[in-house]
């Protein structure tokens, strides 16, 4: 399988610029992302056991004059780059500053923040594509009592899908249970979007290890250190995650009932399956730049061995022909009638005896 090289888009998250916010006071709203060519918009699932209202709003306007009334509401926000919007949302809902700064800078680490009546969590989402590669964009969360905002960068597609159609069918226990149990949901959703890039990573790996034990070339070196900036960039994305879960698992907020804590556990123990298989493609990743080196070695090391018996079978022989290409007057052999065809002979059992003296020695 041919590997494509880093898109831009994943090129621009790994070298992360944040100078733009220099000197500016905290809270202040700066969008220090990727601007999405999407048109933002404000999507509503609220839900109860005895039903699912969905709605779409286009504009923050619309969507406060039409409040949902559901025993758990859940807004998502599609596009993070309308500054207006943001404010607007973090002025009715009483959001505090810096949490409504975190949402408009898409480069924050993976964290968790507890502001009392709602927390604030921060991770990354990704999901395969169509060219062989990921895309990655900051998943803004905010659970509060009877609520969860989710706020996207507007890029196309995400990782929730399984959980809005498990809503819409009511499967599960998920209309039966509070805010927190859907939040429990969306991070779930998230993490196994980990396990579905990192079966395409493994591929990946594996064809490039095949390729460099048969052709050791600068395409096969490209395409290792391409995967590593992956790998990395899949390492800084999940290991902070493991804090974030960690405490929603044991952290002693309201919010947090001890029956959704249980699944949490359950996120946790796959977070750091991903960990786990994030190292392992690492470490494979490192030994395999390890045998490129040690392959382009060795073959430097036979050609210099060939070149280094090649010439030393030729010493003699310019030696004899330097010998006899002397200009000296009186020249013993020069008066022999068969000298030219003895001086092959030699030349050419020198030869013969050093090639099966170096075979011998395994030298050739």
């Amino acid at each position: 399988m041919a590997q494509k090289p880093l898109t831009n888009h994943l090129q621009r998250r790994i070298v992360q610029k944040r100078s733009v916010k220099n000197g500016l006071p905290p809270g202040t709203l700066i969008h220090t992302g990727e601007i999405s060519d999407r048109k933002v918009s404000i999507s509503v699932m609220g839900y109860s056991p005895g039903g699912v209202v969905e709605r779409q709003f286009a504009t923050v306007e619309e969507y406060l004059d039409n409040p949902c009334e559901s025993s758990v509401v859940w807004v998502n926000v599609e596009g993070v780059h309308d500054i207006e919007l943001i404010r607007t949302l973090g002025d009715r809902y009483a959001f505090h500053p810096l949490v409504l700064e975190d949402i408009v800078n898409t480069v924050q680490r993976p964290k968790i923040e507890d502001y009392g009546d709602y927390l604030f969590i921060v991770l990354r989402m990704l999901k395969s594509t169509e060219t062989d590669d990921f895309s990655s964009e900051q998943l803004s969360m905010l659970l509060g009592n009877g609520y969860v905002f989710t706020f996207q960068e507007g890029i196309a597609g995400d990782a929730l899908d399984p959980v809005r159609n498990r809503i819409r069918s009511g499967k599960g226990k998920i209309r039966g249970m509070a805010a927190d149990y859907l939040a429990y949901a969306l991070i779930d959703a998230v993490v196994d979007g980990y396990f579905s890039v990192l079966e395409e990573v493994g591929e990946r790996i594996i064809d490039v290890e095949e390729e460099l034990t048969l052709l050791p070339d600068q395409k096969a070196l490209h395409r290792i250190i391409s995967l590593k900036k992956e790998v990395i960039y899949l390492r800084k994305s999940v290991w902070p995650l493991r804090e974030s879960v960690s405490f929603l698992e044991r952290g002693d907020s309201n919010l947090l009932t001890e029956s959704t804590r249980l699944y949490f556990r359950d996120v946790y123990d796959h977070t750091v399956q991903v960990i786990d298989t994030v190292e392992t493609y690492r470490d494979l990743l490192s030994g395999m730049l390890d045998l490129y080196l040690s392959s382009i070695s060795n073959r430097t090391n036979e050609v210099m061995k060939f070149l280094t018996v090649i010439g030393t079978i030729f010493m003699p022989l310019t030696f004899l022909v330097g010998v006899y290409g002397m200009n000296f007057k009186y020249f013993p052999e020069l008066e022999w009638h068969n000298g030219y065809f003895i001086l092959w002979v030699v030349m050419a059992a020198i030869t013969v005896t050093m090639v099966i003296y170096f075979r011998k020695k395994r030298w050739l």
